[in-house]
């Protein structure tokens, strides 16, 4: 039976089955309660991420200041070096250098090797 000529023709409003709309909002409990417990793992997993990520980047800040520190001594050094082998017998000295060197990196690799 239409009213005023409108097109929606609302449905017959019967009582539904009292199990019925019981088991279908026992479910939405069941499926919202199930979605919470999703949201709040993803939630604790969205913070440990971030923690971490905090925790990392900590790491590589300090990482890089160590890199700078050691790229200054490594300059230093390298400008005595140099000023050691513009010196006047430096050549003989540069030898042992070189020598040393040598024998501290076969030292090395032998432990590293049957460590």
């Amino acid at each position: 039976m239409r009213r005023n000529n409108y097109p929606y023709q609302p449905l017959n409003q019967q009582p539904a089955a009292p199990s019925g709309h019981d088991a279908l909002e026992a479910e939405n409990e069941r499926a919202a309660e199930e979605l919470q417990q999703k949201i709040g793992a993803l939630k604790s997993l969205t913070i440990d991420i971030g923690n971490e990520v905090r925790y990392q980047d900590k790491l590589l800040r300090g990482i890089d200041d160590d890199m700078d520190r050691t790229g200054g001594f490594l300059g230093n050094t390298m400008t005595r070096v140099v000023r050691l082998a513009k010196q006047g017998g430096g050549s003989k000295q540069m030898c042992y250098m070189f020598l040393f060197v040598l024998f501290v990196f076969v030292l090395l690799w032998l432990t590293l090797k049957f460590k």
